[in-house]
C-alpha cells in the first residue's frame, strides 16, 4: 500500500508539471522553475507556520445546543399553532341555551387560550376568592398587631409585666386537689 501511494504522489506532481510546460512549449528552464515550485510545495519546506488561537469549541457547542433546544421546542409549537388555526379556528358567537351556564374558559375565541384557560390557570372565580381570602389575613394580621400594641402600652402605663410563672387553673384538677386536701385534713385531724 505504501509503495502505491508513493506511485500516485510522484505521478501526480509530474502530469501537472507536463501540463505546465506544455503551455510554454518546451523550454527548460520553465520546466526546471515548475518542477522546483512543486517540489517546494510538496515538501513542506519554507516558513509556513500555523497561528495559535484560541479554541472555539465552546462557541460551536453552545451555538449547537441553541439549534438544537430551539428546534426541538419550535418545531412542534409551529406544528400545533398550525394546525389549531387551519383545522380549528377561533370561536364563533352563539345564542346561549336556555339555563345553560359556560364555563370559564369558553369565553376565550382562540383554541389555544381556550386549552391553556382549561388545563393550565386556574378559575378566575377561584384565583379572586383566594385574593379575598389572603386580604381577609392580612386584615386579622393587623388587628391583632394593633392589639398587641394596645396590650403593650396599657402594660407600660400600669407598669404591668408579663407573667412567665402563670399556671392556668383547670376546675378539674383543682377540684381534685381540694378532695386530696381534705382527705388528708380528714386523717390528720384538726
Amino acid at each position: 500500500m505504501a509503495v502505491w501511494s508513493s506511485l500516485v504522489k510522484t505521478i501526480i506532481p509530474r502530469r501537472l508539471v507536463f501540463d505546465k510546460c506544455s503551455q510554454f512549449g518546451k523550454d527548460t528552464s520553465v520546466f526546471r522553475n515548475v518542477l522546483l515550485e512543486q517540489r517546494a510545495r510538496m515538501s513542506g519546506g519554507g516558513h509556513r507556520t500555523m497561528p495559535i488561537t484560541p479554541s472555539r469549541w465552546q462557541w460551536h457547542k453552545f451555538k449547537d445546543l441553541v439549534h438544537f433546544y430551539l428546534m426541538v421546542g419550535l418545531i412542534p409549537v409551529t406544528a400545533i399553532v398550525l394546525y389549531c388555526n387551519i383545522f380549528i379556528g377561533p370561536a364563533q358567537l352563539a345564542e346561549i341555551p336556555e339555563g345553560y351556564v359556560p364555563k370559564h374558559w369558553e369565553y376565550h375565541r382562540h383554541p389555544i387560550s381556550r386549552f391553556i384557560a382549561r388545563y393550565i390557570l386556574n378559575n378566575p372565580q377561584q384565583e379572586y376568592e383566594k385574593m379575598l381570602h389572603m386580604i381577609f389575613e392580612e386584615e386579622e394580621r393587623i388587628k391583632l398587631r394593633k392589639i398587641e400594641e394596645l396590650v403593650k402600652l396599657k402594660m407600660g402605663e400600669r407598669a404591668d409585666y408579663k407573667s412567665y410563672y402563670y399556671q392556668p387553673v383547670d376546675p378539674k384538677y383543682h377540684r381534685m386537689s381540694r378532695e386530696a386536701a381534705d382527705a388528708r385534713a380528714a386523717i390528720r385531724g384538726d
